[in-house]
């Protein structure tokens, strides 16, 4: 038996490699390396068929019809090996429709001369028997067509050779051991080839479709070695590039092998010159995070990623990579960003902690009310059935009690006015609504509310605010403020003194002061005025009794808003009372600032 026969069964198991080829490439055509791969190992299995049955062809005839059946995939044959080099390669963005079509002229020149040599002769000169081997085989004489071919072919093998290569040298590990596979395998055709158009070997036959045995064998065992068709570097990419979350992947030694773009954005400097490089040097800028590294791998846990200028927030999970489901070989960092979650959760705590302290001032309001209310109604009583007793006499002089009655009706009716701002100002459940206000016009209303109370006592209340200061705070809690604030500078004013109120701006906020020429504040009150949750009412300098509540709600009203109330006052010589309050955006600032606070003398 001619060994002819041995090489064509040779040939036709490499076409059941290529076909095999086709198939697993098939099964996973939703990638596109893999529909590159497999139509190029489509073409491999023309060319190993048609020369399986050439060689054994026992005419002329036979042998041209076979070169046609090799012809079907020979011209393709590279342009498909090349595509699949610049995906393999994460080169994806080349391969577009006018650049594929550009790359196609010369395969077509070369099928179309190969299938119409007969009538000009460009691709073979001639083609004439060999008998020497005891079988019959072509001698070829080729055309300048032929040898474009070839010096297209061997173009662009050279372009990717050197793409591949570029890829062995930048990876590690086990994606090296994959894309050596693929470099051997890409070198067994065209590697034939060359040996045989060199001539330096005598060589009857073809050797070059003998090259697609070692391509196959090489091809098919990356493929179930390292399953290469599913986790091409291509493929790694897009699915790392699509990701919205960052995701690193360290070796054991925690050194870095490999990142997606996501990372690199939150990651400052992480870059591919910077693989291999150890998680120490690499997160030195971003303790926390290098503490997880550092750590066991674990569930997520939520860090602030340090060395960013935004605040931003991310969920870290670690996790083992391991080989055969078994042995740890890498860990990888996934990093999502839950900055939204975080932000909404604290607006979230923020609004129940307004919402428990709002409750829970209502509450002490309601005691205030419980305990105010009582008294001053139960000495009403006593006072009415007192007088229904003496008016049996009506000889009996009852101003003194007509007086007292009113007094007491006075500061009820004070409360409940108080109380009426309060609810007013928090109907529909404590809404806090601020809004832009000219603090000027405000402190005149207010003024103008109490002058009746002013000029009674003989008390001149003068305003250094000018107009247009403008500040964004609660219409309703500003008033209250305002209004309790003067109230309690009359009430502890002697006759014919005066009130002033001023503003300045200070550290972005307004200061507004009301100053009175009153007794002061005694020592031993100062210091718990503004701390105590019902603070006792003293009585005024004409026998004004308070129900103990414009304190409380002020205090409340001016930290609801964003402020500070303090004051500062001196035995005899008048208190100042200051509270802060936000300026409008449009505000201007004053040329004064203001000092710093100073305590009571």
């Amino acid at each position: 038996m001619s060994y002819n026969l041995y090489l064509s069964a040779l040939l036709i198991g490499a076409t059941c490699c290529s076909l095999v080829l086709c198939y697993l490439c098939w099964k996973r055509r939703e990638l596109p390396i893999a529909i590159s791969y497999g139509l190029g190992s489509l073409t491999g299995a023309f060319y190993t068929l048609g020369y399986a049955f050439e060689i054994v062809s026992t005419s002329l005839e036979h042998i041209r019809f076979w070169l046609r059946v090799e012809y079907m995939g020979i011209p393709f044959g590279t342009l498909l090996w090349f595509i699949m080099v610049l995906q393999y390669t994460g080169r994806q963005a080349m391969v577009r429709k006018w650049v594929v079509a550009a790359l196609m002229v010369v395969p077509l020149i070369t099928f179309v001369a190969h299938y119409t040599n007969e009538w000009h002769h460009l691709f073979y000169k001639s083609m004439t028997l060999d008998y020497s081997e005891g079988f019959p085989l072509v001698t070829l004489v080729k055309g300048p067509l032929y040898y474009l071919h070839v010096y297209y072919s061997y173009t662009f093998f050279v372009i990717g050779m050197v793409l591949m290569i570029q890829m062995f040298i930048k990876e590690t590990g086990r994606m090296k051991k994959q894309v050596a596979l693929m470099i051997i395998g890409s070198w067994g055709p065209f590697g034939f080839t060359l040996i045989y158009l060199s001539g330096a070997f005598y060589m009857p036959i073809d050797i070059s479709p003998f090259g697609f045995v070692i391509s196959g064998i090489f091809y098919i065992w990356g493929i179930y070695q390292f399953n290469m068709l599913r986790l091409a570097p291509l493929a790694l990419q897009k699915i790392f590039e699509s990701m919205q979350d960052a995701v690193i992947v360290l070796d054991m030694e925690n050194s870095l092998t490999s990142f997606n773009q996501s990372a690199a954005r939150i990651i400052h400097g992480l870059t591919n010159k910077r693989i291999g490089k150890s998680a120490l040097e690499l997160f030195a800028d971003y303790p926390v995070l290098l503490e997880r590294i550092m750590q066991q791998p674990s569930l997520g846990s939520r860090i602030k990623i340090s060395g960013q200028a935004d605040r931003k927030f991310y969920n870290v999970h670690i996790s083992y990579v391991t080989k055969n489901g078994i042995k740890p070989v890498g860990k990888m960092i996934l990093l999502s960003d839950v900055t939204e979650s975080v932000r909404s959760e604290e607006i979230l705590l923020d609004n129940a902690r307004q919402l428990s302290e709002l409750n829970t001032f209502k509450d002490k309001m309601f005691n205030v009310v419980a305990h105010d209310i009582r008294d001053p109604l139960a000495v009403l009583i006593n006072l009415m059935e007192l007088m229904e007793e003496e008016m049996e006499d009506c000889g009996e002089n009852h101003e003194e009690i007509v007086q007292e009655m009113g007094e007491q009706i006075h500061n009820t009716f004070t409360l409940v006015e108080s109380l009426l701002d309060w609810f007013q100002s928090q109907r529909g459940g404590m809404v806090f609504n601020p809004v832009v206000r000219d603090l000027a016009q405000a402190i005149q209303m207010n003024i103008r509310f109490l002058q009746v109370r002013s000029e009674g006592k003989g008390i001149h209340i003068h305003s250094l605010i000018p107009e247009n200061t403008l500040v964004f705070a609660d219409k309703e809690m500003l008033d209250l403020i305002i209004r309790n604030l003067l109230s309690n500078a009359i009430k502890f004013t002697d006759y014919g003194g005066s009130i002033q109120l001023d503003a300045q701006l200070a550290n972005g906020k307004m200061i507004v002061s009301v100053s009175d020429t009153g007794a002061g504040i005694p020592l031993e009150q100062a210091d718990t005025l503004l701390n105590e949750a019902y603070p006792v009412s003293s009585v005024g300098t004409a026998g004004e009794r308070g129900v103990g509540l414009g304190l409380t709600l002020c205090r409340e009203f001016v930290r609801l808003n964003g402020g500070e109330i303090w004051f500062e006052s001196a035995p005899q010589q008048g208190s100042t009372f200051y509270f802060s309050i936000p300026t409008s955006p449009k505000a201007t600032a004053y040329p004064i600032e203001w000092n710093e606070r100073r305590e009571i003398v």
